[in-house]
């Protein structure tokens, strides 16, 4: 976007990440607007690192483990709620940690950063990821991106009120990450080893960097997400065993 008048770096800076957010979900816009200036978009006061959103919950403690399938092999996937925050472009995020197991091994591990705006939105500010070879060595960390570096900014990963076709971007860092959602189903029948449940919401997830990959993910109030699966694509499949809520 070029700008006519001249204004200092940091001000241009929060303008354009402010018209991004606009962008991406035009519906929040009195939320993070003040007055006729956007440049008060990403406001700290706004966010909070608790994180409540009784679909998406991220309660300190809070432990998930999750049993499927990854490029063709048998996985275990570990969530953890820390109790850890992180401050990122002023706003506090709560520190997630997922360890994803190939045949015992640690094939990914990845830390995320969410954090809920005033309204009960779920926001995702970034990731540092690293993927292992079988020695347990690092091959890639092209997952990594943080809100304000390099152009990414946050994105909604998920709304305060889904409603059916209810959609937007979760993050961007062009060229690295991309993701976006769309609610597609609403009191879906979901069953995994964990639990049953007729009341869970679907949504369906995607990026422009694989167009020919398709993934579905179901959740449960109270929980979050109890089962995600690749549905075009390819082959991949995390459905939850164990839930553990934080004390």
């Amino acid at each position: 976007m070029r700008m006519r008048q001249v204004v200092c770096p940091m001000r241009t800076k929060l303008l354009l990440v402010g018209l991004a957010l606009l962008a991406i979900l035009p519906s929040r816009a009195g939320a993070f607007a003040r007055s006729s200036s956007v440049v008060a978009s990403i406001n700290p006061a706004d966010f909070s690192s608790r994180v409540d959103n009784p679909w998406f919950p991220l309660k300190p403690g809070t432990t998930y483990v999750y049993r499927g399938i990854k490029d063709g092999q048998p996985s275990r996937d570990v969530l953890k709620v820390t109790h850890k925050t992180k401050e990122i472009q002023g706003a506090a995020c709560v520190v997630v940690q997922d360890l994803l197991y190939i045949r015992g091994k640690v094939h990914e591990r990845t830390t995320d950063w969410y954090t809920q705006d005033k309204d009960g939105n779920v926001w995702y500010f970034g990731e540092q990821t690293a993927e292992f070879d079988k020695q347990g060595r690092v091959t890639s960390t092209e997952g990594t991106w943080q809100a304000g570096r390099n152009g990414a900014i946050p994105g909604i990963f998920f709304p305060a009120n889904p409603k059916l076709g209810r959609s937007g971007r979760q993050e961007f860092d062009k060229g690295h990450a991309e993701d976006h959602f769309e609610v597609v189903g609403l009191n879906v029948t979901v069953k995994v080893p964990y639990m049953s449940s007729k009341r869970a919401l679907l949504t369906k997830e995607w990026t422009p960097l694989e167009p020919g990959v398709l993934d579905h993910k179901f959740y449960v109030r109270g929980i979050g997400t109890v089962l995600e699966q690749t549905v075009k694509g390819g082959d991949e499949r995390n459905a939850l065993v164990s839930f553990q809520r934080g004390g």
